[in-house]
């Protein structure tokens, strides 16, 4: 009889545990996936913010001025513009009114929780040649670390996917929609390539490994790119071949060769990672002989290859602002005043955290550092907002206050770059957003606890 009773106890036991976790998990899931913030896409309608100080950021200052939201775009902007009517009035006095910001090199929705979580983490593919993964369609659009980051300013993202060789293809997405075709503003912009470089890292634990071994995997990797790269040239001009003349052989279809063909052929930019010079020169150097439309991502020592980045139209995504240099020899600002090393230099550039998504959020504070180090505060706001826009091709739509741009605008009650600025009111895609997240709502729940 206490042997059965032990049994049942151990057996109400176990189901009640086995019942809690259940419930923990699904709650855990719940916070995870229910969206409650991210599905919040705000309001449509006109709006008129009067009265304001509006930084177009790609012309002059407006002191005292108007800006129209209608139909998702800037419909006017100046400092006579009449307010239609039936138009919602924003007061403007005493703010600024700034172009939302962008961060050109994210993992923005293609990872959740990098540590310990790996169903929440989408951002390679098996395999060292990927040509053919896109990033958009791995993007999840309800992740926590997009309303996060919007409700700091930042509208805008380029995501990226890592690993191997050639990682796949990158995305520009809008922070905001419940589909990526709705986030989407350029689908497949650019190729991202893992530049082979020199390692002596093995791991940690293990042994370096010898200068002359890394000097020869690096050389290995990089005749594997190049064939790629060839062999995707080929076989564009098999399928050209073949469009012409039906009585020619039809080439098998290859995806991963077909998805580089417009990046070989210089119609879409190939973004190479490399941060140190000799292997940001080895990028030049590739860049020259493939004739490809060259993007570094990184790029540590960018200002030290000046002049063949300059010649070979080569821009820099540069994202090492948050990061310690890397030469024990290196002064303690190395990576903080590259940037204005960069303008100096007249390399074209951009800011941008490098962040899977977490902490993409600082972006503003990243080129405030660069400020404070050099960067005219011109160029720091313009290195997060209208370089950017330039460098991803879309400063046509985005990246500065002009009539006829898409209504990504934010306004501050002060500077957009510095960590005490309050956002006032976030519109992107023309439409109000709320400013709420999940830290808001922490901070309201705590915040008169003793």
């Amino acid at each position: 009889m206490r042997i059965t009773n032990y049994k049942l106890q151990i057996t109400k036991f176990l189901c009640g545990a086995a019942l809690f976790l259940l419930t923990a998990h699904c709650s855990l899931l719940t916070a995870q996936s229910d969206g409650s913030q991210q599905n919040q896409n705000g309001r449509s309608g006109t709006f008129a913010i009067t009265n304001a100080r509006i930084v177009t950021v790609s012309g002059a200052i407006i002191e005292s001025g108007t800006i129209v939201i209608k139909d998702g775009k800037i419909e006017a902007i100046g400092a006579n513009v009449n307010v239609p009517s039936g138009a919602e009035r924003i007061d403007g006095k005493g703010l600024s009114v700034f172009p939302g910001m962008i961060d050109a090199g994210t993992n923005m929705g293609l990872v959740e929780i990098g540590q310990g979580a790996p169903g929440s983490v989408d951002l390679a593919e098996t395999g060292e040649m990927n040509s053919n993964a896109k990033a958009i369609t791995a993007i999840h659009p309800h992740s926590a670390h997009i309303n996060i980051t919007r409700v700091n300013g930042i509208t805008t993202v380029m995501s990226m996917p890592q690993g191997g060789i050639v990682s796949g293809q990158s995305a520009i997405i809008n922070l905001i929609g419940a589909t990526q075709s709705e986030m989407a503003i350029v689908p497949t912009f650019g190729l991202v390539v893992n530049f082979p470089r020199v390692s002596t890292f093995a791991g940690f634990g293990q042994p370096q490994i010898d200068f002359n071994e890394a000097i020869r995997r690096r050389d290995l990797r990089m005749e594997d790119l190049k064939k790629l790269f060839k062999s995707a040239d080929n076989y564009a001009k098999m399928q050209e071949g073949y469009a012409k003349d039906k009585t020619l052989p039809s080439p098998a279809t290859d995806l991963k060769l077909e998805a580089m063909v417009p990046y070989i052929r210089g119609e879409k930019p190939v973004i190479f990672t490399a941060e140190r010079e000799r292997d940001i020169r080895g990028v030049v150097k590739f860049v020259e002989e493939t004739k490809v439309k060259g993007i570094i991502y990184g790029g540590q020592d960018a200002w030290k290859v000046a002049d063949g980045l300059k010649k070979n139209n080569i821009s820099v995504i540069y994202t090492n602002i948050y990061n310690l240099p890397v030469q024990t020899d290196d002064d303690y600002d190395y990576l903080f005043n590259a940037p204005a090393k960069m303008a100096a230099a007249g390399i074209k550039f951009c800011i941008s955290t490098g962040d899977g998504g977490a902490e993409v959020r600082d972006l503003p504070y990243h080129a405030g550092l660069a400020s404070a180090y050099g960067l005219s505060k011109d160029d720091a706001l313009k290195s997060v907002t209208l370089y950017p826009a330039q460098i991803l091709g879309v400063a046509d739509k985005i990246g500065s206050l002009e009539a006829g741009k898409i209504a990504n605008v934010v306004v501050t009650d002060g500077d957009i770059l510095q960590p005490r600025t309050n956002i006032k009111y976030l519109f992107i895609n023309g439409r109000m957003m709320p400013l709420t997240s999940r830290h808001t709502e922490l901070f309201e729940q705590f915040k008169d606890r003793k």
